[in-house]
Parts: C-alpha cells; sequence; structure tokens
C-alpha cells in the first residue's frame, strides 16, 4: 500500500484543480485549497475506500488541513492493523 501522505495528495490533486506545490500540511481544505463541500465528501470517500477504514461526520468536521487528514488516515490505519 502506498503511504498515507503520498496517496492523500494523489487524490486531492484528482479532485481539486491545485498544484502539487499547494499540498502543504497546513493548507486548509476551504480556505487555502478552495475545496467545497461536496469535494470534501468526495475526499474522505475515496480516502475511506482506499484505506478500508471507516470515519463517522463527527471526524469528518475535524479535518480541515492537510495534516489532519494525513493523521487521521495514519492513526486509523495503525488502529486496525492493532486490531486485527
Amino acid at each position: 500500500m502506498e503511504d498515507v501522505e503520498t496517496k492523500v495528495a494523489e487524490v486531492l490533486l484528482e479532485i481539486l484543480d491545485i498544484k502539487p506545490e499547494d499540498i502543504v500540511p497546513t493548507a486548509r481544505f476551504v480556505d487555502d485549497l478552495q475545496a467545497t463541500s461536496i469535494d470534501l465528501v468526495e475526499i474522505v470517500a475515496v480516502l475511506q475506500n482506499t484505506f478500508d477504514v471507516d470515519i463517522d461526520e463527527a471526524q469528518i468536521a475535524r479535518l480541515r488541513t492537510v495534516q489532519d487528514a494525513m493523521d487521521f488516515f495514519q492513526a486509523a490505519i495503525a488502529a486496525k492493523r492493532g486490531g486485527s
């Protein structure tokens, strides 16, 4: 499996109209990357499927930056591996 940072970046590039250099850990999805709520739903759905993890609405609301997404999916993958 590809590492989380690489996959998150690939998904953002695919869904949003941004350049690779726009993807920095502190970039905010809405304010900096101009993501719409529909974009965010699509991003989360693709990442959930990619990493085979679930995320609820409360967790989605806490994903405000690129780093938030990377941290969440890294932790979810680690928890899943530990829980198997």
